[in-house]
């Protein structure tokens, strides 16, 4: 049987990717309040009125541009393999280790980050939303992990879970810094063992494919 070829994007479609392409880099590189849309519109070979005429605003912009990675990490912490609280940390260990391939990702996420915690932003609703999420999933992760470790490990899970995600945030503006001097997926795997937990990562965790997602469009 022949693998089926992922469909064709369309014009518009292509556009739409190059937009949060330029975006993407620009609010990487400058972050949001610096960045113009006649400035992404540059930088993607368009007009302004060419660019509004895919998106509205660059609120809208910003949004579409961190949901478009959510929407892959979001597959995969609701999907089977994270259905075990073994398999979510380990789907959790896999994101380090794909971020380590996307700096201009990462920039992006340490650079809004930090202004979005400004409540009048428009990505702080964004953020708030997504390490609730994130903690409310580590928190019953290690909760089942340590009660089920011979002999139960007593740790507080919501504190760990808070402290997992404090370590991979910061790591990430080290790595950022000095990418040659920082091996994230190295120090996450270290402070999971270092927890008593028996956390052994898949072989190959470290080059994990995350797939690829496709920009949806109305």
């Amino acid at each position: 049987m022949t693998e089926q070829s992922a469909p064709r994007l369309s014009k518009g479609e292509r556009t739409r990717a190059r937009i949060l392409d330029s975006a993407t880099e620009l609010f990487s590189r400058s972050g949001f309040h610096a960045v113009s849309l006649r400035d992404i519109a540059a930088h993607a070979g368009l007009t302004h009125a060419g660019l509004l005429h895919h998106f509205p605003g660059k609120e809208d912009l910003l949004v579409k541009v961190l949901g478009r990675r959510d929407k892959v990490d979001a597959r995969l912490l609701f999907g089977p393999e994270a259905a075990t609280p073994e398999g979510l940390l380990a789907t959790t260990v896999g994101f380090v280790s794909r971020n380590m391939s996307t700096p201009g990702l990462v920039g992006l996420y340490v650079k809004i980050s930090g202004e979005a915690v400004d409540p009048e932003h428009p990505a702080h609703r964004y953020f708030v939303d997504r390490y609730r999420v994130l903690r409310e999933q580590l928190t019953g992760a290690f909760t089942e992990l340590f009660a089920q470790s011979d002999p139960p490990l007593d740790h507080d899970p919501a504190l760990v879970a808070r402290q997992m995600l404090g370590l991979m945030d910061g790591l990430q503006t080290q790595w950022l810094l000095e990418p040659d001097a920082v091996d994230m997926h190295a120090a996450v795997v270290a402070f999971l063992r270092q927890l008593g937990l028996r956390f052994e990562p898949p072989a190959s965790d470290t080059e994990r494919e995350v797939p690829h997602d496709r920009e949806q469009h109305p």
